[in-house]
């Protein structure tokens, strides 16, 4: 019991624990700061998907299909909504959540039964799901019947996306799959070596005509035909350094961003790169560290660094243009910028609206729902937030 409480101090022999500069530097939420609200944010409607996200690091971001929006629980509900109203279309159940603990032994016991591991994606007429039994599973976007079910032999770690008659999944061992739309059946496959110590979870596959771009644990960001994955290029954006594993984790897990002709990648520990989408080549670097997917707006690109500073980055020529820490350690979510605003979500269930020109407060409100860790989702300049308890938010922002 001694040892159990004394934490990271029975540790401090090994490299890189128990440092003293680590000793000392303050691991506590920032407090919030009263600040002139200049928008209102306001709640048009809730509804509530399943029982959450969990006690793992899952999540599970919305996705928009026409007037529907579609949201997942980590226990295998699915389910479909009106985008205005809230009102339920359909609800699916894809399986059924590992066997857990009661009583006493529930309290000591920290696993967990979700099973939901990537999503949700839509396209190609579907609803598409990754888990952490290796399942690929596309559900009928009309109506949430199950079209098919593959195996791909590993848990999947983001969600899968589909265009061109295919559907592209990662694993979280470095295998990125193309498999048929209309059957499931794998068309190509794509490996790349994986760390012995890497992030939990994998980079969203992104598609642009006959091109699928994803990140890898590697630190690289490839570029492959999507009809057969044949490589066009690679990119690595950070390469390991370091004493230990740890220092050593290079996950690039944010998905690429495209903008115009050029990619946008983020690697953790590492550096924010552009990046040519025809041919692979650099354009810029940046020492901006992060695992969470990037955002663009405002002629800037915007990164929540690892340790919950915000950032602006100069689209052009790779400038910090501003940064901020007034959120630091609050565990923020990834950042979405529309209209002039940039929004994050923190752990406390905040929702934090910053202007993008220099990165003030503009607006705040709380959630709730056990905290947030999930990408926001915008359509028509409606924020759709799905919470760590399962609620699923629609927020409007307005100029006072």
């Amino acid at each position: 019991m001694v040892t159990l409480f004394s934490g990271c101090a029975a540790f401090s022999w090994i490299p890189g624990i128990g440092d003293d500069e680590d000793d000392e530097e303050n691991t506590d939420p920032a407090k919030l700061v009263d600040f002139d609200a200049e928008v209102d944010i306001k709640r048009q409607w809730k509804v509530k998907v399943g029982d959450g996200l969990g006690k793992k690091y899952i999540r599970l971001q919305p996705s928009i299909a026409a007037e529907r929006i579609v949201a997942a629980d980590a226990y295998g509900t699915v389910a479909a909504f009106d985008r205005f109203s809230g009102e339920t279309i359909w609800q699916q159940k894809i399986g059924e959540e590992e066997r857990r603990v009661s009583g006493l032994n529930r309290f000591f016991d920290r696993s967990d039964g979700g099973f939901v591991s990537g999503g949700v994606g839509v396209g190609e007429g579907l609803v598409l799901l990754g888990t952490t039994r290796g399942n690929v599973i596309a559900l009928a976007l009309s109506d949430g019947s199950e079209r098919w079910r593959t195996y791909v032999g590993s848990e999947i770690g983001a969600m899968p996306v589909a265009a061109q008659g295919r559907v592209f999944a990662q694993t979280i061992d470095g295998e990125l799959l193309a498999l048929d739309a209309d059957t499931g059946e794998q068309l190509w496959s794509y490996s790349s070596q994986v760390p012995l110590l890497t992030l939990r979870g994998t980079s969203t596959p992104v598609t642009s005509r006959d091109i699928v771009y994803a990140g890898f644990a590697s630190g690289k960001v490839v570029g492959l035909r999507a009809s057969n994955g044949e490589p066009i290029w690679d990119q690595r954006i950070m390469l390991p350094e370091g004493r230990s594993e740890l220092e050593r984790i290079v996950d690039v897990d944010a998905a690429p961003l495209l903008v115009g002709g050029d990619v946008y990648a983020q690697a953790y520990q590492g550096r924010m790169m552009r990046i040519a989408a025809r041919d692979g080549r650099p354009r810029w670097e940046a020492e901006v560290s992060s695992f969470q997917n990037l955002a663009e707006g405002y002629g800037q690109i915007y990164a929540v660094e690892e340790k919950d500073t915000v950032t602006a980055v100069d689209q052009g020529r790779g400038d910090v243009v501003w940064q901020h820490d007034l959120l630091a350690r609050r565990s923020l979510t990834a950042p979405l910028a529309f209209s002039n605003y940039v929004v994050v979500g923190d752990a406390e269930g905040y929702l934090h609206v910053m202007a993008q020109r220099d990165g003030r407060m503009m607006g705040r409100t709380k959630v709730g729902g056990k905290g947030l860790r999930t990408p926001f989702t915008l359509a028509d300049g409606t924020i759709y937030v799905l919470d760590n308890a399962g609620g699923l938010h629609a927020y409007s922002v307005s100029t006072r």
